[in-house]
């Protein structure tokens, strides 16, 4: 094969001089991944040499020179530059030989794969782009569905000449490379037919926490670019990776539906090659991809990511004659790889609004600013320094002013757009996809960008203050209490992957079912008993795409346990199962139809109580199956379901009952099951619970309440709500020592111990097993229980020298 050309199969990642970053790597995957299943579409790239050929050939060099010269001087600006050196390389001839030996291989492809004038992808491969420092997202271009010879080579001209586009420029201005180091390969790669298909990007990393064990999956109907610029919103998918090698699993974690209004296809007749469309109404309803398809792709990020020893951001395609999937690049990712694992920021509003807009939070930190609403690429030069970037979507010429702002807002796009790639590249943080937001916002308008609350990006009107806090888990103490977090929201669920906790004290399943469900589980099963036209209209609409609105909720609330499992796997997460009391029942969609008004409803029909009565029986079905699905067909078999406010062992007996006729045996799958320890009759017949459950966890809330007889919510009573009065410490103690007694565990839930150092030397001083804190808490409390076993161990010493020098 002549040096000016190489196959795929014939270049690796030793060749990122010879023929750049992203051919070497589809070389690469062609030689070394193959054997594992990853499927690369067959093709060829020129070579840096040719490339140089190519300039020589055209004396090009002492152009470049001048023109870059006049740029640097500041008697030229970037557009002037880029357009001129542009221009040399369109007005420029391959040399015969060189454009022989491309069109040779072009004809050598389509024998390759059983087509004349096979349609190919030709891409841009500079020697300085996809590195794991750099990524140069699109700063060159690539041209799609190319058809014959004479087309290719044109397509071959107009990828030498975007090594000057003014976004390249501006990038290797900024990452310090020279212009003339810098050389262009040319992969020409067959076409998959995604066009009637779909593709995407796909992360082997959470690109906005850093949370490594992950792969996220952006998805959307026809060719990928439309996903990568951001000009469409595409489904979303988060498979766990460390159970992909578990038999039966099936680890999806989050599956989002993205609007993908718009879709690029092919185009044929005239000088376009491809063109946008309206993408049909039921595409836009349904899934790109199946769950075997999602788990494929993640199977494949975990093989890539494995091979190259680092986090990959990878595109894919899938072929809709042939169904198959493809990879059709790998490229090391390049921000959230390069930080700490212990070291980070942690960004937290200190006032309370309502926010504007939503959407895909990108980042974790917070900007305020004045909007610019940039509507047309031509108003790029109005832009303001510092101010925060409104547009409809980015693409890679917009990188100048991207670099300015203090955070970003789209309309479109999705968490692996180019808006949201460079976001994180630049560190600031941005909220894309929000819809509406150039004509929610309005110059000038003073404005506050929050990515610190989990997955969803809040824009809010006005300046809201805020903090910001550099945590260095360096200086965090050993204990022999088990300290773990309480969680509740699967959006902010990798936000705190790096703490060292022991696993989730405390899951709460009802914010799940208040703030994702948002409809009352009877009223799915029972929709004749909803007689509210708005709550039907509701339920219709959150129930979209499902057949059975009853598999909205379970699955719904199996993928939101999962996700909040997932960053604490392999340890322990108890799930404690619904504790809404009737009032905020009621207040569920369609809730009104099945809840009856209470007196004193935080005494009154909640916890245990409604899982075996008739008038919940069957919402409680729809619980155990969400958790089944979590624990066996998702492959959380660490969830620990844990019962509240249970009264009587009677009741105890019931519950375990109904949940063995739903699938939840004890014992069976590793299954354990809690008791909250949160009544006085739980501590006085605590031997008989015992027997029951397989530990207890300690609600102080409810405890301190039912033991003072003082309401936890009454403003005149909150001086008496105290957990450290001595009658909920004896409580608490009598607890423990009947769990440990019964040989089993026994740990506490909620802010008493991160809100009174002394609580904390108290439960160490009981030896409980373990102390569930929330998570911006963990780190000062760890240091309050290090300490207090640090003073127990030397009053254990000091005992034990006592004793010894006793007579007998």
């Amino acid at each position: 094969m002549d040096a000016d050309v190489v196959w795929f199969e014939q270049v690796g990642m030793n060749d990122v001089p010879r023929v750049g970053g992203k051919n070497a790597s589809l070389g690469e995957m062609v030689q070394s991944l193959a054997g594992a299943g990853v499927r690369v579409p067959d093709g060829f790239a020129t070579t840096a040499q040719a490339y140089r050929r190519f300039v020589e050939v055209n004396q090009l060099e002492p152009a470049i020179r001048s023109q870059l010269a006049s740029y640097h001087a500041g008697t030229a600006s970037l557009r002037e530059t880029g357009e001129a050196l542009r221009g040399l390389f369109l007005s420029s001839e391959f040399p015969p030989d060189l454009a022989e030996t491309i069109v040779t291989s072009y004809r050598t492809l389509g024998e390759r794969v059983g087509a004349p004038s096979p349609a190919v992808a030709v891409r841009s491969s500079a020697t300085a782009e996809d590195l794991p420092e750099a990524s140069f997202a699109g700063a060159q271009e690539t041209f799609l569905n190319v058809v014959g010879e004479r087309e290719l080579l044109d397509a071959c001209r107009r990828c030498y000449a975007s090594l000057f586009t003014d976004r390249a420029i501006s990038y290797r201005v900024a990452e310090h490379f020279d212009d003339l180091d810098v050389a262009l390969s040319i992969g020409v790669q067959q076409m998959v037919r995604s066009d009637i298909g779909g593709s995407g990007v796909m992360f082997s990393i959470d690109t906005d926490t850093g949370f490594p064990h992950v792969a996220v999956i952006s998805a959307a109907w026809g060719l990928g670019e439309m996903v990568v610029q951001g000009a469409v919103d595409p489904d979303r998918y988060l498979v766990f990776k460390p159970l992909l090698t578990q038999p039966g699993a099936a680890p999806i974690i989050d599956k989002s539906l993205g609007a993908k209004g718009r879709k690029m296809i092919y185009s044929h007749g005239g000088t376009a090659r491809t063109r946008i469309v309206n993408t049909p109404v039921r595409q836009q309803r349904a899934f790109v991809l199946a769950d075997d398809e999602i788990l494929q792709l993640a199977r494949w990020a975990a093989i890539v990511e494995n091979h190259y020893g680092r986090p990959m951001d990878m595109e894919w395609a899938k072929d809709g004659q042939t169904g198959e999937l493809f990879m059709v690049q790998a490229r090391p990712e390049t921000v959230q790889s390069q930080r700490s694992s212990t070291k980070f920021l942690v960004h937290h509003l200190t006032q309370e609004a309502t926010p504007v807009l939503t959407g895909a939070a990108i980042g974790d930190s917070i900007a305020t600013g004045v909007a610019c609403v940039i509507r047309d690429p031509a108003q790029i030069e109005d832009f303001q320094d510092g101010a925060i970037l409104v547009a409809e979507m980015t693409d890679p010429d917009w990188v100048s002013i991207m670099t300015r702002a203090s955070g970003i807002i789209t309309n479109h796009g999705g968490s692996t757009s180019h808006a949201a790639i460079v976001s994180r590249e630049l560190g600031i943080p941005a909220v894309v996809g929000t819809g509406t937001a150039t004509e929610t916002l309005r110059n000038d308008q003073p404005v506050t960008l929050s990515c610190a609350e989990g997955d969803q990006g809040h824009v809010y009107d006005g300046t809201l203050s805020f903090e910001t806090e550099e945590v260095d888990l360096g200086t965090l103490a050993a204990t022999s209490t088990a300290v773990m977090v309480n969680v509740a929201s699967p959006e902010a669920a990798f936000r705190w992957w790096r703490l060292p906790a022991a696993g989730v004290g405390l899951a709460r399943m009802e914010f799940i079912i208040n703030n994702l469900i948002k409809i009352h589980p009877m009223a799915l099963i029972h929709p004749e008993r909803v007689t509210d036209d708005g709550a039907r209209k509701q339920i219709r609409t959150l129930t979209a795409g499902f057949d059975d609105p009853q598999e909205f909720f379970v699955e719904t609330l199996a993928l939101g346990l999962a996700k909040l499992a997932s960053p604490y796997h392999p340890h322990d997460v108890i799930v404690r199962l619904s504790d809404f009391k009737t009032n905020e029942y009621a207040h569920l969609i369609g809730g009104q139809a099945f809840e009856a008004t209470e007196e004193n409803p935080m005494l009154g029909f909640r916890g245990a109580s409604r899982y075996y009565d008739p008038k919940y029986r069957e919402g409680f079905a729809l619980e155990c199956r969400a958790l089944k699905r979590a624990r066996e067909r998702i492959g959380f078999g660490n969830i620990i379901v844990m019962v509240p406010f249970c009264r009587t062992p009677d009741e105890a007996d019931l519950v375990l009952a109904e949940m063995a006729k739903n699938g939840l045996v004890r014992g069976e799958n590793g299954l354990k099951v809690y008791m909250m320890c949160e009544i006085p009759s739980n501590v006085i017949r605590a031997a008989e619970f015992a027997t029951r459950f397989d530990g207890f966890s300690i609600g102080s809330n409810d405890l301190t309440q039912l033991t003072l007889g003082v309401d936890r919510d009454s403003a005149e009573l909150a001086e008496l709500f105290d957990e450290r009065d001595p009658a909920v410490e004896w409580m608490i103690a009598e607890a423990i020592d009947a769990a440990h007694s019964a040989g089993i565990k026994v740990g506490i839930c909620g802010q008493a111990p991160s809100n009174y150092p002394e609580f904390a030397e108290f439960l160490v001083s009981k030896r409980i097993d373990s102390i569930s804190l929330n998570p911006d808490s963990f780190l000062k409390t760890v240091g309050h229980i290090a300490a207090a076993e640090s003073r127990l161990r030397d009053a254990d010493i000091a005992s034990t020298t006592e004793l010894a020098g006793s007579p007998v």
